[in-house]
């Protein structure tokens, strides 16, 4: 039996879109949307949700019952929680470009990107390990870790994925690899940015591995034609000052990339 899961992303928090780092209650507008994304949301079994405000107050618009889900907590920013994505890059100029370069750096003390993505991972075999049709509504950053690993993409390919707020993301498990498409939320049609075709990726020897760290020999990309890497829109950010300490990165490895 196939597995499906549907990935909704609230409004807000996401660092590509939003200046202020952390949670914070939506707007009246983010609701009035929030309220409109029903109609994209097909039956489900169960629904779960980011503990985040934002997300329980997406859940609750959009009409879902869903239980909080602590694996689905945003990137921990640590001590750039409340501040703005200006305000960081111009005080800790090198910190923010390791953040946005290096997916094993945390100069906020908090969260790494690649710790995400594994604990994103972990989630998505739980959801792999199930069955029926589940609904999540989470935070932009988790919805691009799972994409990471659902399409053994490297870690350090996150900041790339462009994730437009309540716009979905259609998961289904074949037993041995991720059908991903890309559906419409509620947002006007100038605003989508979403690929136009499915895209499957088989993972030899069922879900295991090092979330957020794929593109190894056992992984097959099934796109049309040939195995190429998704064109999403490269997420924007405000550049670091100059002379800001571009990290290289010297491990030959793709798992470790």
């Amino acid at each position: 039996m196939s597995i499906h899961l549907t990935l909704l992303a609230a409004p807000g928090g996401d660092a590509t879109l939003d200046p202020l780092l952390g949670d914070a209650p939506l707007g009246e507008r983010d609701l009035r949307l929030a309220s409109a994304a029903r109609a994209v949301l097909s039956l489900h079994g169960q629904a779960v949700r980011a503990p985040s405000t934002r997300c329980s107050q997406t859940a609750d618009a959009i009409g879902l019952t869903a239980a909080p889900e602590p694996v689905l907590r945003d990137l921990d920013v640590g001590t750039w929680r409340g501040r703005t994505v200006g305000e960081v890059a111009a005080a800790d100029p090198d910190g923010f470009s390791a953040w946005l370069t290096d997916p094993d750096a945390a100069p906020h003390g908090g969260e790494s990107v690649r710790g995400l993505c594994r604990r994103s991972a972990d989630w998505l075999s739980s959801v792999a390990r199930g069955s029926g049709h589940t609904v999540a509504v989470t935070e932009a950053a988790v919805v691009r870790a799972v994409l990471i690993r659902a399409l053994a993409m490297p870690a350090r390919t996150f900041w790339h994925l462009s994730v437009p707020p309540l716009d979905t993301v259609l998961l289904t498990w074949r037993g041995s690899y991720w059908d991903v498409r890309f559906g419409h939320g509620s947002l006007p049609e100038a605003r989508r940015r979403l690929l136009s075709r499915p895209t499957a990726v088989r993972l030899d020897g069922g879900d295991g591995g090092d979330g957020g760290d794929g593109g190894d020999g056992g992984k097959e990309c099934r796109q049309s034609g040939a195995c190429a890497a998704p064109s999403w829109p490269v997420a924007q950010f405000p550049a670091p000052p100059r002379g800001a300490v571009q990290p290289q990165r010297t491990s030959p490895d793709p798992l470790r990339a």
